[in-house]
């Protein structure tokens, strides 16, 4: 009940190879700087192993694009500093954030993840938006 709970937190889900990326994005105007041209975005992920083997995660691709079609990839080692390891069942929650030169953006990639047999494969990060919220009326 609890995990449904927080599970209908995350907007944008993805299941690749029994690994689920669940992403939840959010503006944030107080560390935005709207009057020189930036806005920040934070996301968090939760990546849940469905699978029967432990997997570790070993690599990060993204691809971030703004308003304007400039888009930007960043590669590397882990995320936030961690190769995390999932047994059967296990989740990894991390949140990061985004900064943009125009008011909107999306994000989208992958993770790689190698198996306990030595195997690698990719789990597919979804696409989501990095836009304004909508106005309180």
């Amino acid at each position: 009940m609890i995990r449904d709970a927080l599970n209908s937190l995350f907007q944008h889900v993805a299941t690749t190879a029994g690994v689920t990326v669940r992403v939840s994005v959010n503006f944030m105007p107080e560390q935005s700087r709207v009057e020189a041209g930036r806005w920040f975005w934070v996301y968090h992920i939760r990546l849940e192993n469905g699978r029967e083997d432990v997997v570790r995660l070993r690599t990060r691709h993204w691809r971030i694009s703004d308003a304007r079609g400039m888009i930007n990839v960043v590669d590397g080692e882990g995320v936030v500093g961690e190769t995390p390891v999932l047994a059967p069942g296990e989740s990894f929650d991390y949140v990061s954030g985004c900064e943009l030169t125009t008011s909107q953006g999306a994000m989208q990639g992958h993770y790689s993840f190698t198996a306990e047999d030595g195997s690698s494969f990719e789990v597919a990060i979804p696409h989501f938006v990095l836009e304004l919220p909508d106005p309180v009326e």
